[in-house]
């Protein structure tokens, strides 16, 4: 039987060496590639047709929601796990809206990696026993009180949150024109957009929302305040 091939996608060498190292030993799994940021496990994603790929969220260049929401349309034959510090339902529902199959906890990856693997190529959805529980509860509660399940919300486009990691990341109009391939007047307009549908209008409220969002992680130095 072929082996299921996984890429790993983690801007931590330390995390992606101790994921190898751990799918290494089983005989029916092989690791064909790993990414260091969102985009490059888009770009790996296309060239290698993984059955499974395990996401974290918080990456460089591409976060890991807009790396899985894009692999999930332009590469429909892989599954993506989320591998996550994250555990808050809105990280949950907005990675399961893009098209994640899985949500696993890094602090209890190694007893439940393995078999959400194994799970997600056979189109089976695994998440973190706490994860399901919650999960479980909140579609419980809302049968019983009638009321419909919330769906994550959007309120930028797929471009407009590329744009917003980067300007978050200290990138330059010039710098984000090379990276997405696109003009610094195009540029400038998605800039503006963001800051008008978000009403915030400086670059440190945009970081402090970016923070808030998962979509950059925090500095040590950033001591930013979550945005409400």
């Amino acid at each position: 039987m072929p082996k299921i091939t996984v890429l790993l996608a983690d801007d931590h060498t330390v995390v992606r060496q101790g994921l190898r190292s751990l799918l290494a030993v089983e005989s029916d799994i092989e690791v064909v590639g790993e990414a260091d940021t969102g985009r490059q496990a888009l770009q790996l994603a296309k060239k290698l047709q993984p059955h499974v790929i395990v996401m974290d969220i918080a990456m460089p260049q591409l976060n890991g929601l807009e790396a899985t929401r894009q692999i999930t349309q332009e590469v429909p034959g892989s599954r993506i796990i989320i591998l996550s510090s994250y555990s808050d339902d809105e990280y949950v529902e907005q990675l399961t809206s893009a098209g994640a199959i899985g949500y696993l906890l890094k602090q209890t990856a190694s007893n439940d990696l393995i078999k959400a693997i194994r799970e997600a190529r056979q189109g089976n959805a695994y998440f973190s026993p706490s994860i399901s529980r919650r999960m479980l509860e909140h579609y419980r509660r809302a049968f019983v009180s009638g009321q419909p399940v919330r769906k994550a919300t959007e309120t930028l486009t797929s471009r407009e949150r590329e744009v917003l990691q980067l300007i978050a990341e200290g990138n330059t109009n010039k710098q984000i024109a090379a990276e997405l391939n696109i003009s610094i007047k195009t540029v400038e307009k998605h800039r503006q957009q963001v800051m008008n549908r978000l009403n915030i209008h400086d670059i440190a409220g945009l970081t402090r929302y970016a923070i808030a969002k998962g979509i950059i992680e925090a500095k040590p130095s950033m001591n930013a305040e979550p945005v409400t």
